[in-house]
């Protein structure tokens, strides 16, 4: 069973969302925290609200596609905490677009930070994780890497790559005792979708404050809920964790009806908008 105290976390993506949920939980379970996020001053903001957490904290103002940038930040937390023993992958991005019209810059661009932000902290951090007396690398998915969707063909490839990473990476560090997880959260109320790249190409089609308005209403769990969720399922060591009710069913419609499940999406679209 996984023990939180006095261990190192290592989170990117952590100045909001689901990232900044996970540090604040690690650190009122006694975790120390190596904190990463290209938000300098969200991480500011995030390390004066666990000041009262009686644990060491670092701050790293961090590209995660840098693939340099991420091998340096590996070394310096490494040499401000005793040992590296969670790192949870969090960093991500989106784009609405469709296939067709999506610039290469903007498909690059998802791709570095979704996908090769993953990677650069995997291949970054592992030979510190081999010290530690147990650990664990955690990388962030999506219900999206299961199920493909309209306009998100570039925000699944990069999901899509990360869980089929993420569980090949379970089987090779499997005999190393180093522990591997996926996590596929499903709507989660955080920041992605406001901060997302969105590039409408018809006359008709819907305004990006309308997206927002459909994500907030799809969206069920609060980003400490997935905080907790995740954390159960490190606690009890599952390759897959899939957060939320909706997770759970869209998983579950994959399995059931692989060459049918999207009509079932898009008539739960139409209800919701």
């Amino acid at each position: 069973m996984a023990d939180f105290h006095q261990k190192t976390a290592v989170i990117t993506g952590a100045a909001s969302g689901i990232g900044a949920a996970l540090a604040t939980q690690l650190a009122s379970r006694g975790a120390n925290l190596a904190l990463a996020d290209i938000d300098a001053k969200g991480l500011e903001q995030l390390t004066e609200k666990l000041s009262r957490y009686d644990c060491h904290i670092t701050c790293h103002s961090v590209d995660v596609s840098s693939r340099q940038a991420v091998t340096d930040m590996a070394a310096e937390i490494a040499q401000h905490h005793s040992s590296i023993d969670y790192l949870f992958n969090n960093a991500g991005v989106s784009v609405n677009d469709l296939a067709e019209t999506i610039s290469y810059e903007d498909f690059e661009w998802i791709m570095n930070i979704n996908f090769w932000g993953v990677v650069n902290g995997v291949k970054a951090f592992l030979p510190y994780l081999r010290q530690a007396e147990q650990a664990h690398i955690i990388n962030v998915a999506s219900i999206f890497s299961m199920l493909a969707f309209p306009t998100q063909s570039s925000y699944n490839a990069s999901k899509f790559a990360v869980r089929g990473f993420t569980e090949s990476l379970h089987q090779e560090l499997a005999e190393d005792g180093i522990r591997v997880s996926c996590v596929c959260p499903g709507g989660v109320k955080t920041n992605i979708v406001r901060n997302s790249r969105y590039q409408p190409r018809k006359k008709d089609a819907p305004s990006n404050q309308s997206l927002i308005d459909t994500f907030d209403q799809i969206a069920e769990l609060s980003p400490d809920q997935a905080a907790e969720a995740i954390l159960k399922g490190v606690v009890k060591n599952k390759l897959l964790i899939l957060v939320g009710k909706d997770a759970r069913m869209m998983a579950w419609l994959q399995r059931l009806f692989p060459s049918s499940y999207f009509r079932w999406l898009a008539k739960a679209i139409d209800v919701v908008t």
